[in-house]
Formats: structure tokens, C-alpha cells, sequence
């Protein structure tokens, strides 16, 4: 199997099915399995799938389980050399895969991969490169991890050196909208962090990819068109909770050495995995 691709779905279903129609028009020469995970929808996105595209294998949670338990759930049965993760409010190109996959198979040093992404009026979507919103970078700046992701234009935005919309290029954040893994690198990484609900996933994965030894690279050869209709309003607990909880989890987990907690019946809920180099 050449290629596993993986949609984790709430409550989609107008976006969902283009998107996976999209994903079978660009799968046409390839050897694929595709995958909904369908975190609690109560719209019709389960019967949609059944019906419309039976060839996919479901997996149908009763509740949310967050977007890294979910692709989790369908990584775990995947078998191709690559994963593809799709957000049901994307659309691919009809060749997107095939050049995807052909560069992956070129440089081998490719842990994962990202492509040029585009808003459905046409205007190029900056996180494509950077992979991180102002508020994100902000974030880093403030706590010091700025300088671990030399690859980001973070500071002097006027540099002429710094990877541009149409130039291939290693880059340090990779977005999960429409990111292809080698599955290989997976064993040296793990599966995504699942305390990262709906925030910050991609960018921890991202980052273990490097740790890893391995590259993440941004190909604009090809694009997807980018709905970001996965927004929650900013002023809502939800948001408040899912997006700044990701950046306390982020900074625990790799800038503070906590205690081994080695009380019998508690667990350490910030076990140190992972280290800066």
C-alpha cells in the first residue's frame, strides 16, 4: 500500500464530501486506503460516507475526541509507506498526491511533507510556509523558543533569504491541514501527542520530526484550497481552553523540567519525553 490517507471529521458534511472527492480524484493512480474519523457528528456525515463513498473505512467515536486521538485511531490500522492527514475543509488537486509522493520518494530525508495552500478566493495562505498564526509565534517569542525554529520567520520579516510562496524548502512547522508523513518516520517520532486537543498537534509533531533527524518540507509545486472553516469564535471557553491550554502544554513539555512525581496512584501528568537540543 502506497499511501493511507486520514479525515477526521465533526459535523462536516457539505465540506467533507468534497473533500473526499477531491482525495479519490487524486488517488486515481494510486495504490490507497482512506480513512473518516468521525469524532460525534450529528449531522449526516456518517451516512453521507456510507453512501457515497463505501470504500473508506470509518471509524465512528460517540463523543470528540480531539483531532491527535483521532488521527491516532486510524494511524494505528493504516498500513501505507505514507499517511496523508486531510482536514474535511479542504479541497486537493487533481495531480496534488502523485507530485506529493514523488518528491517524498526523491528526498529521503522527507519526514513530512506541506504544500502551497490557498483561500477559495485564491489568496495564498501564509501559514503554508510557517506553519504557526501570529499568535503562535508570539507565543514562542515570548517564551524563548523562538531560536529553536531558525527556520521561521519570526524576527526580521524583510530578510530576502527566507523561504518564499513558490520555493521549495525545509521549513520548521509544518500545518495539519494537509500534511503527508513518511511511515517510517513514525516509529522514531511516535503518534501524535493526544493532550493536544484541537491546537498545536502538528506543530509538537513538527517539531519531533526534526528532534528525529528528519526534514519537514514545504512544496509549493501543487496547492489545496483552504476553507479554515474549523475556526472556533475567540471570545468562546472552548477556544480559551483548547488553544491557550496547547501553548501551557507545549512550554511544560519541552522548556521546564518538572520533578518525577514517584507517588504511588498519581501519575505524572507532564512526563519529560522529549528534550531541546
Amino acid at each position: 500500500m502506497k499511501l493511507s490517507v486520514i479525515v477526521v471529521n465533526r459535523d462536516a458534511c457539505a465540506l467533507l464530501r468534497q473533500a473526499l472527492n477531491s482525495i479519490v480524484n487524486a488517488c486515481k493512480n494510486i495504490d490507497y486506503e482512506l480513512f473518516v474519523v468521525d469524532n460525534g457528528s450529528i449531522d449526516r456525515s456518517l451516512e453521507m460516507v456510507g453512501n457515497e463513498f463505501p470504500q473508506t473505512r470509518i471509524i465512528a467515536n460517540e463523543t470528540d475526541h480531539g483531532i491527535a486521538k483521532a488521527n491516532n485511531q486510524a494511524l494505528q490500522l493504516s498500513t501505507g509507506e505514507y499517511v496523508l492527514l486531510v482536514s474535511p475543509d479542504t479541497i486537493s488537486g487533481k495531480d496534488s498526491l502523485e507530485k506529493m509522493i514523488a518528491f517524498a520518494d526523491d528526498h529521503t530525508d522527507t519526514g513530512a511533507l506541506g504544500v502551497r495552500m490557498l483561500s477559495p478566493e485564491g489568496r495564498f495562505l501564509p501559514e503554508s510556509i510557517h506553519g504557526l498564526t501570529a499568535t503562535w509565534a508570539a507565543f514562542f517569542k515570548l517564551i524563548g523558543f523562538a531560536k529553536y525554529l531558525s527556520k521561521t520567520r519570526l524576527y526580521n520579516r524583510n530578510r530576502k533569504d527566507w523561504v518564499e510562496e513558490f520555493q521549495v524548502a525545509e521549513v520548521d512547522i509544518l500545518n495539519g491541514a494537509f500534511m503527508l508523513l513518511r511511515r517510517s518516520v513514525l516509529t522514531e517520532t511516535g503518534l501524535f501527542d493526544e493532550r493536544f486537543f484541537m491546537f498545536g498537534h502538528d506543530i509538537d509533531f513538527s517539531y519531533r520530526v526534526r528532534l528525529a533527524g528528519f526534514k519537514n518540507y514545504y512544496f509549493p509545486k501543487t496547492y489545496i484550497i483552504n476553507y479554515e472553516s474549523r475556526q472556533l469564535p475567540k471570545i468562546s471557553w472552548e477556544y480559551i481552553k483548547y488553544f491557550y491550554g496547547a501553548m501551557f502544554i507545549f512550554a511544560v513539555k519541552y522548556l521546564l523540567r518538572l520533578p518525577e512525581l514517584n507517588v504511588q496512584g498519581i501519575p505524572q501528568l507532564f512526563p519529560s519525553s522529549y528534550e531541546v537540543k
